[in-house]
């Protein structure tokens, strides 16, 4: 649906004026029981939901931006890629006057009922979307909303609405050629959720570059981003009877996770076990020995997200090709520290 339902939609439906339908909706007088019951039954077919706080029909912009988020709030509190996204997305709406409305959800259909109650209830003017999967059903579903929408990561072939994203294939040439270099042949790397579109691009990333170098092993585990999950990994992979010699971690939650198991285990950083971590949080240089980590800008990248947004929300007509706001922006670019050395010998 591309438009959001009406009364007169439901009045023309039932067969009845809009008023019936007012009075119907709103449990008040002036309809038989019967009537009252076709139309509520109409208009929860058709899917209406009433506009909050009675506002006006006339009311063309909320002033708001939506982000719904499938995942616990815990995991959220601690990761430091959503908070720095959020405060640069922050930051940029609050300069354009528009807030920002976070909501966590827990399976992908209560995501989707959210965008579809923002938008019938004009709450929001736009949305975030974030997490993209490989295999995405809400690019559709928004998409035939009509809602404006950015994707936060891609590319995303035969996308409908624009991306702002990374190339996260080119630094997992970089990680794997730095240690290399270094004499590593023996390389694990604790990646994330399979399903994601930038953890799928980087498992070809590093399939690819491996295949052309000399490594005796090149293993990836897939976890959930938590420190727990990246604990446990790390131990299954140090007791190992051929450990690896290096580990890249996709996110630095699970990196400093890591790092505590080798240190827990009695192993030297970086002369027995070097570590790599993705997003170079302020936790990455607090660690002793600071980690290696691949560093990107988060906070501007959420800033461009919502720039780009508003750019779209703002667009005429406000039916545009994707790639006419779709972003590509600099990629993670290695920052070698003291967790990472030569290969022991």
């Amino acid at each position: 649906m591309s438009r959001r339902v009406t009364i007169a939609d439901i009045a023309a439906a039932a067969g009845v004026s809009k008023g019936a339908v007012s009075y119907a909706l709103n449990g008040r007088p002036g309809v038989s029981e019967a009537t009252r019951g076709k139309i509520l039954a109409i208009a929860a077919e058709m899917g209406f939901v009433p506009n909050r706080a009675a506002r006006s029909l006339s009311v063309s912009s909320a002033q708001t931006v939506g982000i719904a988020l499938r995942r616990s709030p815990r995991t959220i509190g601690i990761e430091p890629y959503f908070m720095e996204l959020i405060s640069g997305i922050e930051a940029t709406l609050s300069a354009g006057s528009y807030g920002l409305t976070l909501q966590i959800v827990g399976t992908v259909e209560e995501e989707l009922e959210v965008y579809r109650r923002w938008w019938a209830e004009r709450r929001v003017d736009g949305v975030l979307l974030c997490d993209v999967g490989t295999s995405d059903r809400r690019l559709d579903f928004i998409a035939d909303l009509g809602l404006p929408a950015i994707a936060v990561g891609g590319p995303i072939e035969g996308a409908r609405f624009p991306a702002v994203w990374h190339d996260d294939a080119e630094p997992c040439r970089d990680i794997l050629e730095y240690l290399y270099a270094l004499g590593h042949r023996r390389v694990a790397r604790v990646a994330g959720l399979p399903h994601l579109l930038h953890t799928a691009i980087r498992d070809q990333a590093y399939t690819d570059t491996a295949a052309g170098l000399d490594f005796e092993s090149m293993t990836t585990v897939h976890s959930d981003y938590t420190g727990e999950q990246g604990a446990q990994v790390t131990r299954r992979l140090l007791s190992s009877s051929k450990r690896p010699t290096a580990i890249v971690f996709d996110n630095d939650v699970m990196a400093v996770a890591g790092l505590g198991v080798a240190h827990e285990l009695g192993l030297e950083i970086p002369e027995q076990l070097s570590i790599v971590a993705w997003d170079d949080s302020p936790l990455c240089r607090l660690t002793h020995p600071a980690l290696t980590s691949l560093t990107r800008d988060i906070t501007a990248y959420g800033s461009t997200c919502a720039e780009v947004l508003l750019r779209l929300i703002g667009a005429e007509p406000p039916s545009v090709e994707a790639g006419a706001f779709t972003v590509q922006c600099r990629p993670a670019q290695l920052s070698p520290r003291g967790s990472t050395g030569p290969a022991p010998a």
